[in-house]
């Protein structure tokens, strides 16, 4: 049920509409494949969006599962800029990477 919940949420991000300022994108490319245990799937547009997750269902102890999932995503933002964000997210939280985001200091 948590898989399909979280597939949910991001297919609902991908498609939500655009700011009225900007034109309507088309889907250029939607793949998808869900199984039992595991998905993967792919969407780009054509304003430049895209993005793709994978993910497995991860048996984290003799009680608990989890839904590993790793992916990234693109997006042209109103400056003009591409910014990509690679990301993870398990059984310890959402992890993003990207070159415009933040990093913590060490410890």
């Amino acid at each position: 049920m948590k898989f399909a919940i979280v597939f949910a949420a991001l297919f609902a991000l991908a498609v939500a509409a655009p700011p009225a300022s900007h034109q309507e994108a088309q889907v250029l490319r939607l793949e998808s494949d869900v199984g039992v245990d595991s998905f993967n799937y792919a969407l780009e547009t054509s304003d430049g969006t895209a993005q793709q997750a994978q993910g497995q269902l991860k048996q984290v102890d003799p009680e608990n599962a989890a839904v590993v999932q790793q992916g990234s995503y693109r997006f042209i933002a109103d400056d003009g800029q591409t910014y990509t964000i690679n990301w993870t997210a398990d059984e310890f939280g959402f992890h993003p990477e990207g070159a415009h985001l933040p990093v913590a200091p060490e410890a």
